[in-house]
């Protein structure tokens, strides 16, 4: 392929970041874009801002744009990769059907059971009083979870009858908008976490990597849940059996059962498995990448993302060729202090330059934005420090050195990002 095709990257966290700077490699690409963006996006393509879907497809004509990256789940479940597929613009990222995979819980949990894909056993509810019915004679914990978005909050593990109570009341009065509207209860799965990605055109899937997560706040998975404080890749415990059992009996019969409903998946599936004694079992399906395992995953990937990611868009991914590189990866997530709860903005993050200066180290921005020469702190998660190296203890050990080299006093992270794969 030529350097010839222009892409529209839609979003402004560090998976953006990710997008933008492994697709600016790619020898296919002439140009990239991304709205909004953020302060590091803007200092590795332009950034501008698109507010509304009719602005989004007149720049896409404006443009030339010949494939638009939708990296957040909001403008998936809302519909933008069909009002583009409409205007004939090639869109990576599943339509408003498709999307309801990670938009409502219940209909995943539908489909695992009307298909036979191993899930934790769960009931649906509409109405507060027949989730409390179904409590009686239930074993502790059980995990109660508010149906659609709830930007990884929406989630409650009760470990007695009192604290499933008091949740079920919290969703149904509204403490998740209308996302707890409806809500599942399931039973609680031991075992050890991964995100698994997997690409697909809505016939053909092929494994697009994994990664093990870090979310809760604090080190040795202490304090409130976050959208994710760290991660690395690859987890050792995802052998080559797992990872084809994986496959055989989650991702290609989910990619085949949504065809089957008539509204086939095409994009990224992202898949939160929890590795049972039975065998691996789905927690949650997302429709779109990672944040922060996206930031890994760019890290090791080697090939041309672009050709993969149109694929998933207009078909033939079966003919793609993807690889990963040997190495391990690593990113710190350096988030405000408060976060997730509340925390000051407009902080000024100092000596990024000299911190992501070494080879193997990429800090990929997400909370930030440029102001005049400086980088400021305007979210919670703020900077995913990402490195490689030979082994996962080498790209640890040089991720925390760019971590301690950045001067950013309002900012904290934890000190045991990738630890449990040593």
């Amino acid at each position: 392929m030529n350097k010839m095709n222009n892409v529209l990257v839609i979003g402004s966290g560090g998976r953006e970041h990710a997008l933008c700077w492994r697709l600016k490699q790619s020898p296919s690409v002439a140009q990239i874009y991304c709205a909004p963006g953020n302060g590091g996006i803007s200092q590795d393509v332009t950034c501008l801002t698109l507010a509304t879907t009719e602005a989004i497809i007149e720049f896409c004509r404006e443009k030339a744009i010949s494939l638009v990256v939708i990296g957040p789940e909001q403008p998936l479940v809302e519909g933008l990769a069909d009002k583009l597929t409409s205007a004939s613009i090639a869109c990576f990222g599943p339509s408003k059907m498709a999307a309801r995979l990670e938009g409502s819980k219940g209909f995943t949990k539908g489909l695992c059971k009307k298909y036979g894909i191993p899930t934790a056993d769960y009931g649906f509810f509409t109405s507060p009083d027949a989730a409390k019915n179904f409590l009686k004679n239930k074993t502790y914990p059980l995990v109660i979870k508010a149906d659609g978005l709830a930007a990884g909050k929406g989630v409650i593990v009760a470990n007695s009858q009192s604290e499933a109570l008091e949740a079920i009341d919290s969703m149904f009065s509204g403490a998740f908008g209308d996302s707890g509207k409806s809500i599942i209860i399931e039973e609680f799965l031991e075992g050890p976490e991964v995100s698994f990605f997997a690409l697909t055109d809505g016939t053909s899937a092929i494994e697009f990597g994994y990664a093990q997560d870090h979310k809760r706040a604090f080190d040795g998975d202490k304090g409130p849940n976050t959208g994710g404080m760290g991660t690395y890749a690859p987890p050792p415990i995802m052998t080559d059996a797992l990872r084809k059992t994986v496959m055989q009996g989650i991702i290609l019969p989910t990619v085949e059962a949504m065809k089957k409903e008539g509204c086939p998946f095409k994009g990224v599936l992202f898949a939160g498995l929890m590795l049972t004694k039975q065998g691996p079992k789905l927690l949650e399906y997302n429709a779109r990448f990672g944040d922060p395992e996206t930031q890994v995953l760019m890290a090791r990937f080697n090939a041309d993302l672009y050709p993969a990611l149109l694929a998933c868009a207009n078909g033939g991914l079966d003919k793609v060729k993807i690889s990963f590189s040997n190495e391990a990866a690593v990113c710190v997530v350096m988030a405000s202090k408060g976060y997730p709860g509340t925390y000051e903005k407009g902080s000024v993050i100092k000596n990024l330059e000299k911190a992501g200066g070494a080879p193997a180290v990429k800090i990929f921005h997400a909370g930030t934005e440029k102001r005049g020469s400086d980088i400021v702190a305007v979210g919670g998660r703020v900077l995913g420090v990402t490195a490689t190296g030979k082994t996962i203890r080498e790209a640890r050990d040089v991720a925390y050195k760019a971590v301690s080299a950045i001067d950013w006093p309002e900012g904290f992270c934890r000190s045991d990002i990738a630890n449990k794969g040593l």
